[in-house]
């Protein structure tokens, strides 16, 4: 197809381009005034303008959809290793795993606090005068999850030989009327947990394991 058939065409259909706006984003078309900017290059201007940050914004709530949906997933995993453990031995052995597997973590740490010398899990309670628990004094009275690195006291307390390798952490509490405890999850990775990082989730995480720990602790009194 020549020049003059395109030419012949358009005469022809004078409304084709109001059947397709979008052509209108990507052609450049000249006008008659010289560097002066008609209302129509104008408006056609901000239509691209406008059509490019709805794609950013549309590229933005996709983003976000996939997150969540990830975060569901992940919480959904975690919501049924807890309901499969059958004592507390589950709950630390599932917890580790579903947290290595679902949420890349390296470290893992439960402290209950609570005497119970017969557990048969080891460092899983801690009594309530215990020195350690000093280091955790602002995370349990404001009951809120605190990200970042942590201080080598609290990761000595939290993960014992492993402390020197934990770059990042998230500290959770896990503060009930039936039971007070820390929940840690800790990586490698400094960037993995960062200070900046929304509490919501974690929270969440918090829960789900407390309410299993509450209710296997009253099984076992």
């Amino acid at each position: 197809m020549d020049e003059q058939a395109v030419v012949d065409y358009l005469l022809n259909h004078p409304d084709f381009f109001q059947h397709h706006l979008e052509l209108l984003e990507k052609m450049h078309i000249p006008h008659p005034s010289g560097n002066a900017i008609s209302l129509i290059s104008k408006q056609l201007e901000v239509f691209r303008l406008k059509h490019k940050e709805q794609e950013s914004q549309l590229a933005a709530l996709i983003d976000i959809a996939r997150d969540n949906d990830a975060a569901f997933n992940r919480m959904h995993e975690l919501t049924l290793a807890m309901l499969e453990a059958r004592d507390l031995e589950d709950v630390v052995a599932n917890l580790a795993e579903v947290l290595k597997e679902c949420f890349l973590t390296d470290f893992v740490a439960i402290k209950i606090i609570k005497e119970c010398p017969e557990s048969p899990v080891s460092n899983l309670f801690v009594a309530a005068h215990d020195a350690g628990l000093k280091y955790f004094a602002d995370e349990l009275i404001q009951n809120k999850p605190r990200c970042g690195r942590p201080s080598f006291p609290q990761a000595c307390f939290l993960f014992g030989d492993a402390a020197p390798d934990v770059r990042s952490a998230a500290i959770i509490p896990m503060v009930f009327t039936e039971m007070e405890g820390l929940l840690a999850i800790g990586s490698r990775d400094e960037g993995r947990f960062h200070y900046s990082m929304g509490s919501l989730f974690l929270t969440q995480m918090s829960e789900v394991v407390g309410t299993r720990l509450i209710a296997l602790l009253a099984d076992k009194a």
